[in-house]
This record gives structure tokens, C-alpha cells and sequence, in this order.
């Protein structure tokens, strides 16, 4: 399924809505020897089932284990070379909370992340691991994250670092796509998961700059679709949190900032659902050796069950994350395992 976008709406006043290539060429310079340049992997066995020719930006190898080290370490270093501050705080449901935490400790600043009750385990350590203060709070009932870190940012004179709605944070990393399209030049598609919109805004950017003819989609699963919803519409439209097992996914509105970005980039939102991620999710793991977490592995599930049509094609994706507890993988084996003896 495909949502494709309504005509662009008015873009925000004063211009806050753009991201140029320029913001992510100095984010670039920012990041350069502290964030991994991740490789590109390649699949004859997953060509042959995608029908088409696809290349995967290995961003589950990134610092932190996702590309959301390279927004953090761009909006942080930044604001640091502007201003002192010795505390950031930040809101995630794990990847962007690990980010966060690593670059603090690397800059010498404490941080406090605020996390939902309900995230993966191995996410909740990791981030307490690098030294964070994590602030529990319940995402289906108990606030909004956003009001609970603005206070905390307030009561201590700290800075934000929101996940994705923030031009530093969608400049680092649309640094990964950047990368991309440097080692692959003929892209004729890039695909990549959406969450709040700060990766796509930053990919699109970039890819837009890089190569113009590209066409981007974005890949979100059937029950967290508000950016395909909102794309539709062409305003945004928030939903309920949704369930789904791509807790990195489940942002109920596209951003302010990244919306109309994605409204002027974007081709549309591909949708796919937790079945086709786990299965993709599987058979990556065990024909690739290569462990993608079930966010991070929903632009790969799009191409590989044919959500748009990709035949002959030369296809970019962003494998965006590789964080998942032991126990969460084993039950997502477990479930191909037994829908494939079925199959």
C-alpha cells in the first residue's frame, strides 16, 4: 500500500521549515572521525526476491548502534562551539536516548533522557550504561513526552535535543544518505523508515541535492501511519500511539518541522506490516549475518515484498537501526519459524 502526498501545503512562516544542503555539508565536517562511515551491503539471494537491485546503508553498525548518533553528536558539538551548558535533555523511545548519551559522554555533559515505560530492555541499559539519568513515563497514558522534557529542560537550565524535529538533528542524519549516494551514484530509489521525520527530511535533502531525479519513499508499518495519513490529507494528522513492534516507529504525529520537508521530497509513504518486518528482520539475520532491529529493517521489508514498483530498478536503503533485547529476537525467530513451517 501506498499513500501518496496531497498538493503541498503553505510552508511554515519565516522559512523554518527548510533544510539546505549546506546544513548537512557542515554537519558532515561536524561529525567527520567521531561517527562510523558505515558500509554498504549487498544481496544477490534478496535482489532476486525484491526484483529488483538493492543497496543497504548499514546504519545498525553506527555509533550507539543506529544513524540517530550523527544527529545527536551535529545538534550538540554545535550548540557547545555556541554556548556552555552542562546538561542536555532529551525524549526517545531508545535510539535517539542512546545517542544522547554517548555524545554527552563523550562532550562531558550529563544527560537525562525520558523514556517510555514500555521500551526494549536492552535500550533502557545501554542508556544508562553511558551514564544517563532516565526519567520513566507511561507513552500510553501518563503525559506527553514532549511536556515532561520541556519542564525537565526548564527546572534545570539544560538544553533539548529533540529526536528528529530540529534542523541540526535532520542535518546529521541526512549525512548517512550523503554517504550513500557518494559510493553509489546511479540510485534510482532511496527508501527510508519514518518516525517522527527527521531521517527522511535529512535523506531527502541530501538525495535531492545529490542526484534530483531520485524518487524517495518513506516506509512506515500499517498501524503508525500519520505521516501517510498526513501526507494524504496534506496537513498533519496525529493518531493514537501506535502498537506495533517497531517501537521506533510509534510517533503519533510527523513533526512541524520535518512535515513539510517530507510534503516537498517525498514521493509518498509505503506501509508494511509487522509480519513482513519480521520476516524480513529473519531472513536478513540468517542469509546476511547482519542484525537489523524490526524499525530499522522496515525500509528493506517495503522493497523486499514489493510495496511499490521497484522491478529492474536500482533501490538505496537505510537500515536504520540494530538495537533489539535478545529475548524480543528470539521471539521474533521463533514466530518466522513457525509461520514458515506453516507456509
Amino acid at each position: 500500500m501506498t499513500a501518496k502526498r496531497a498538493p503541498h501545503a503553505d510552508p511554515l512562516p519565516g522559512g523554518e521549515s527548510e533544510l539546505a544542503w549546506s546544513d548537512i555539508a557542515e554537519a558532515r565536517l561536524r561529525i567527520a572521525g567521531v561517527a562510523h562511515r558505515t558500509p554498504v551491503f549487498r544481496s544477490r539471494q534478496f535482489d532476486e526476491a525484491a526484483g529488483a537491485t538493492v543497496f543497504f546503508k548499514a546504519e545498525n553498525l553506527q555509533r550507539g548502534g543506529a544513524f540517530k548518533f550523527r544527529g545527536a553528536y551535529n545538534k550538540i558539538r554545535a550548540e557547545l562551539d555556541r554556548r556552555s551548558f552542562t546538561e542536555v535533555v532529551a525524549y526517545s523511545s531508545g535510539n535517539h536516548a542512546q545517542a544522547v548519551a554517548l555524545v554527552s559522554r563523550l562532550l562531558g555533559v550529563k544527560a537525562t533522557i525520558v523514556m517510555p515505560e514500555d521500551a526494549p530492555p536492552a535500550k533502557l541499559a545501554a542508556t544508562r550504561g553511558y551514564g544517563a539519568e532516565v526519567v520513566l513515563y507511561d507513552r500510553y497514558g501518563g503525559g506527553a513526552r514532549e511536556e515532561i522534557g520541556e519542564r525537565l529542560q526548564r527546572d534545570r537550565g539544560a538544553l533539548l535535543v529533540p529526536p528528529f524535529d530540529d534542523p541540526l538533528i535532520m542535518a546529521g542524519a541526512g549525512t548517512a544518505t550523503a554517504e550513500l549516494l557518494e559510493e553509489v551514484l546511479d540510485l534510482d530509489f532511496l527508501v527510508v523508515p519514518v518516525s517522527g521525520g527527521g531521517l527522511i527530511a535529512g535523506s531527502a535533502t541530501a538525495a535531492k541535492h545529490l542526484r534530483p531525479g531520485i524518487t524517495v519513499y518513506g516506509v512506515e508499518p500499517e498501524t503508525a501511519d500519520d505521516t501517510a495519513q498526513s501526507l494524504a490529507k496534506g496537513e498533519r494528522v496525529e493518531i493514537p500511539v501506535p502498537r506495533t513492534i517497531a517501537d521506533g516507529l510509534q510517533v503519533p504525529k510527523p513533526g512541524r518541522l520535518t512535515f513539510p520537508i517530507i510534503q516537498k521530497t517525498v514521493e509518498g509513504v509505503l506501509l508494511v506490516s509487522d509480519a513482513e518486518m519480521v520476516e524480513t528482520l529473519s531472513w536478513t539475520l540468517e542469509r546476511m549475518k547482519v542484525l537489523v532491529e524490526p524499525s530499522g529493517i522496515a525500509g528493506a521489508a517495503a522493497v523486499r515484498h514489493r510495496k511499490a514498483d521497484f522491478a529492474g530498478r536500482r533501490v538505496g536503503v537505510l537500515w536504520s537501526g540494530g538495537n533489539v533485547d535478545s529475548a524480543r529476537l528470539a521471539e521474533f525467530l521463533s514466530r518466522e519459524s513457525l509461520s514458515g513451517s506453516v507456509r
